[in-house]
Formats: C-alpha cells, structure tokens, sequence
C-alpha cells in the first residue's frame, strides 16, 4: 500500500440546481485525498469511521467503487454519519454547516489504528479535523506518531474549520503533531498557525517540517523548501465549485512525489517539488470546474492532458 489516509469521511450536501435544494456527495478532506492518490494510480487505504445508516453505506460504497482500500470496515451504530451542508458564494468559494455533535468520524480509536498497515504503506496523510474531539484526536495522534517512528513519510493539512472549534484550540493540538510532519499544506487563511508568513521558516526548524506548502487559491501555491521559497502560478479557469479542490490539488501533488519515487524526505528536490506543485495546481483547476468533492476529483489521466 502506498498512501493511508486517516480521519473524515462525510456527506456534502451541495446546493442543487433547483433554488433551496441540496445534492448529496460524498467528501472530507482525508477521504478526497484518498481517492484523489488511487486516480492518480496510487494504491490507497482510507481509514476512518462511518455510521451505519444509508449515508454511511453510501460512502462505504463509494469508497469501494473508487478501489480504496477499507481499512475500518465496520459501520458503528454509536453516531450518525456526519453532514456538512455547502454554502456557495459567486466567486466559487464556499462555508459549511457542520452536523456532527457527535458524528460517526469522531469515533475513530487508537485501537481502528492497525501497526501492519502502518508497516506497509509509504506515507500517512491526516488533518486537524479529526483533532477537534475525541477519540479520533488521540487515534490521528497514534497514527501520525507511529508512522514517524517507523520512517514513514507523514502528510497533514491544517484545514481550519471555524465551525467546528476555534483558531486557539486548534492551533494547540495541531502544535502537539506538528513534530510528526514532513509535509505541511496550508491556506493564505490558516497562515495564525505558523505566526505568519514571516514565521514559517522558524516554525520548520522548530518542529523539523521539509517542506511547506502555502496554497493561494487561484493564484497557485507557494512552497518553503531548504530555505528556498517561491509562488508557483495556477492555472486561469472559470471555478463553478471549490468544494475540494484544494484536497485535489493536496493528493495530486502528493501523488506526484510518490510518482517520482521520494520515499523519504532526503529524496526530496526542488525540482521534484515545483513539477508536483504544478501537477496539484492542475488538479485543483480541473476540480474547480466541476460540481461537488469527490465526483469533481480528477484522473491522472485528464491532468496529464491538461499539463
């Protein structure tokens, strides 16, 4: 196995074509990135927990007829599976509502967390949402700790959901697994967690991060490398939706890495990081395009065209 992906996976209810109407879609973040990497050819397992009701099925499904791997497979009964309802801006940009106090992703154990799996994939990708409670704050916790020790290569996006808790109490768990990370995706908007722009660099040395990946939107990303810093422009699309298009852009150039055979951070370029930044930068412009997160999701193959 190549990549797990640890945490939320949820229903987006998108608004629909009819005035107050919504669709439902599969998401989150960690379940996007997940089948994002197993389009680009990866092979990918996702853990996280899913209520066993038809939503939970739903997802269950659509992470099967993806070909990702289930590596939580039973649906509990303790907690439905969470929602977020979508709210679109004419921009592209989005908010959400979460309903999840509690929802089934927040139940994910330390004891779900398999060491075998751990043994056999070559990165391990999470993000803060999972953070906001417990138990899957500690389960994330064990899973990224874990695969630090074993020399895995270790992913996480901050993805700030102000929503769900706040700015303080977020900053203060992702601080504890920061130590854990060697690639780190964050927004122009989540920029407080580093202490700034200005910061990022001290904040690498601090927790030991390789690389650091500010997204911009539109406007591209920008990446903090062995004290080297730059803005890699994105692509100039019309967006329809930007519900997911930063965990396309996030498992594209995730994928690519691996692609190009970084098993380690030591095996990281500068090179290898601009041409993966522009390979996520495609992603995420195909994904904007679209409706909805994971539906929206593009294949190695439509990126490759496009590039």
């Amino acid at each position: 196995m190549d990549v797990i992906c640890i945490g939320e996976m949820l229903i987006d209810f998108t608004p629909g074509k009819e005035e107050n109407s919504y669709v439902r879609n599969p998401g989150g973040a960690p379940a996007n990135v997940a089948i994002g990497m197993k389009r680009n050819g990866l092979d990918v397992g996702f853990l996280g927990k899913l209520g066993n009701d038809d939503f939970g099925v739903f997802l269950k499904n659509t992470l099967s007829e993806n070909k990702v791997k289930i590596l939580c497979p039973e649906l509990t009964n303790e907690a439905v599976t969470t929602m977020a309802f979508v709210t679109l801006y004419k921009d592209g940009e989005r908010s959400f509502t979460f309903v999840r106090n509690p929802g089934a992703d927040i139940l994910l154990t330390k004891e779900d967390i398999k060491e075998r799996d751990i043994d056999n994939c070559r990165l391990c990708h999470a993000g803060s949402v999972s953070l906001s409670q417990s138990p899957s704050r500690e389960a994330v916790f064990y899973g990224m700790e874990l695969a630090h020790l074993k020399e895995k290569l270790v992913s996480f996006d901050i993805n700030y959901r102000n929503m769900i808790w706040s700015e303080v109490d977020c900053k203060k768990e992702v601080d504890k697994v920061l130590p854990f990370v060697d690639f780190l995706k964050i927004s122009e908007e989540e920029l407080y967690f580093v202490g700034g722009e200005e910061h990022i660099v001290e904040t690498m040395e601090k927790f030991h991060i390789s690389l650091i990946i500010e997204t911009l939107g539109s406007k591209g990303a920008k990446y903090f490398f062995r004290g080297k810093n730059n803005i890699i422009e994105g692509k100039k699309v019309r967006p329809i939706d930007a519900t997911g298009a930063g965990d396309a852009f996030w498992g594209g150039f995730l994928s690519k890495l691996l692609l190009n055979g970084v098993n380690k951070v030591e095996d990281l370029t500068e090179n290898i990081v601009i041409k993966s930044i522009e390979y996520g930068n495609t992603a995420g412009a195909i994904c904007v395009q679209k409706m909805g997160g994971i539906p929206a999701l593009p294949y190695r193959e439509e990126i490759e065209k496009e590039i």
